[in-house]
């Protein structure tokens, strides 16, 4: 689609990127300087050594429209009440139910303000949640999901709350998963989180890869392509060997991962085998060639015995649109103690969506937990202040948050409480963040060893500081990318990577120096990295790196 012939065609000054596309470059504002990192990119998108591919990302490869379905269903019809004074959860969860039996639609819920005193679950496919705007529709919260459902405990022991990073009082979710997960929590037992999780012997093995592949492919040859077909949605898994090639990989192969002591980090090595989820959108049985949706994110060696599998079944199609979450005000929980006053979580969801929505006085506002290729846009956290405004965990892959805002807190932060922003862990990938605007937070990635990252067009008053237990590993893998990022308060951690995170791409952000939050790289020796335009926001073409990448087809 693009390839190395694209570089030819980007001209000196950088104003025609090729020729023979629909698309339409964006448009170059008189003084910006187009980086070089930008014309090396479009010689190779798939496989540049900072820059990810990320110009897919998002609901059905990055759409900017979503499906207007039919209205099936009224939840004043099923006994919600718009003034409050009544529990409206069962009757919104009955229209939801109601549309999910005829195969989908939406789901109205008209202007007004809905108690709802228990989770909103959208579990069928093509189900849409859709209220008269969020300045007019008001869903308001009155217990959090211990209280509902109960606690949820770390798999890692302690007294920690895995509702500091998980579940939704409007929340997404395989019908058959989330009653796994709700019967396990109220067991006090460990529900998986991911796309297999520790039920892995459970999917079943497809075909094997038969030949290696590279980073940036979009075919890979397997040993037996009857199992497929076209649009079939898979996992690739790569499996690590003892000297923790696949996780150096990760990192870029930079020349200090080889020395770093992964043998500890138990939370890390507990997310391998890595598991990517794509879909096959073409298969060539004469040559035992598959086409995948999106290029591989990693090299598929030999060693790491690559290969496709079954995985959860996701929810598919799935949206929630036009409506406020609102919680009673409580004071935030201490660190990892968060009782889940969650607002909305995509979990084992792929190509689903939320749009026009504000959480209001949350622990947590948006949740994407092994979610794939799902758009979050013009969506707000606003209120208290809460633990995570955004969170990206467990997996989590080609994901778009796009035009978002992190309101400044209405009250004080209590004491021993910690404010992230907007988080990416848990080897997620590919995932973006543009057009955001944040009056409080951070560039939080939250250990776990994320890679191929992007974060761009965003305003932030840095004042939050990044999480994660030593035990889950680096900060950053490869190609982390910040591209015109205005910084307002001067502060350098995490928006200023050069220095720390390997193979990655700082251009046109802020001149910042170091205060509040230092960290040292986690790897010896020269990353490879780039910094271009730096202290020169606002000046550099093309101003919005997702949008450029989506330019190019």
């Amino acid at each position: 689609m693009l390839g190395g012939a694209l570089g030819a065609a980007v001209t000196a000054a950088g104003g025609t990127l090729f020729s023979g596309t629909a698309a339409a470059a964006p448009a170059r504002h008189a003084g910006a300087q187009v980086p070089a990192l930008w014309r090396e990119f479009c010689s190779q998108p798939y496989t540049h050594p900072q820059i990810p591919f990320i110009g897919r990302s998002g609901y059905a490869g990055g759409s900017d429209r979503f499906p207007r379905s039919r209205v099936v269903a009224d939840v004043r019809d099923f006994g919600a009440l718009p003034d409050g004074s009544a529990d409206a959860a069962p009757a919104i969860n009955r229209a939801i139910e109601r549309a999910g039996l005829l195969g989908g639609g939406t789901v109205r819920v008209p202007p007004g303000t809905y108690r709802i005193d228990g989770v909103i679950h959208i579990g069928h496919d093509d189900v849409v949640l859709r209220g008269a705007g969020s300045g007019r529709t008001t869903l308001l919260g009155t217990r959090s999901l211990q209280e509902l459902i109960g606690r949820y405990g770390s798999r890692y022991g302690g007294n920690k709350s895995a509702w500091s990073w998980a579940g939704g009082m409007i929340w997404l979710s395989p019908a058959d998963r989330f009653r796994t997960l709700t019967a396990a929590v109220r067991a006090a037992d460990w529900p998986f989180e991911g796309w297999t999780g520790n039920k892995r012997d459970q999917w079943r093995t497809l075909s094997p890869l038969a030949r290696p592949a590279r980073q940036g492919d979009r075919h890979v040859v397997v040993a037996d392509t009857a199992p497929f077909r076209p649009g079939d949605r898979v996992l690739l898994r790569l499996e690590d060997d003892t000297e923790h090639s696949l996780l150096r990989h990760m990192c870029g192969d930079v020349e200090g991962a080889a020395d770093y002591v992964w043998s500890d980090k138990t939370k890390l090595t507990s997310y391998v085998p890595y598991e990517w989820p794509c879909r096959v959108v073409g298969v060539e049985p004469r040559h035992r060639r598959l086409r995948l949706d999106r290029p591989l994110p990693l090299d598929a060696r030999p060693a790491w015995r690559p290969r496709l599998t079954t995985l959860v079944r996701p929810l598919v199609g799935a949206g929630v649109e036009g409506l406020t979450l609102d919680f009673v005000e409580t004071p935030q929980s201490e660190h990892l103690l968060d009782k889940g006053y969650n607002g909305v979580a995509l979990q084992c969801a792929w190509d689903c969506w939320v749009d026009d929505v504000r959480v209001n006085n949350a622990d947590n506002g948006f949740l994407l937990v092994a979610a794939k290729a799902c758009t979050l846009r013009r969506t707000t956290v606003s209120g208290r202040g809460g633990h995570h405004p955004y969170c990206c965990r467990e997996g989590s892959h080609d994901n778009l948050v796009d035009t978002f805002t992190i309101e400044r807190r209405t009250s004080p932060a209590p004491s021993n409480t910690q404010l992230h922003g907007i988080n990416v862990e848990g080897l997620s990938s590919h995932n973006v963040w543009t057009r955001g605007r944040m009056e409080m937070g951070t560039f939080d990635t939250h250990r776990g060893l994320p890679f191929a990252n992007v974060r761009t067009d965003i305003t932030l008053d840095n004042v939050g500081q990044h999480g994660g237990d030593a035990s889950a590993g680096p900060l950053y893998g490869a190609r982390f990318t910040h591209w015109n990022v205005t910084v307002t308060n001067g502060r350098a951690g995490l928006v200023k990577i050069d220095e720390i995170a390997p193979r990655s791409a700082t251009v046109a952000i802020s001149e910042v120096r170091e205060f509040g939050q230092i960290d040292v790289p986690d790897f010896a020796g020269d990353l490879n990295t780039a910094v271009e335009l730096y202290g020169r926001p606002g000046q550099v073409w093309p101003a919005n790196l997702y949008d450029a990448q989506r330019a190019l087809g």
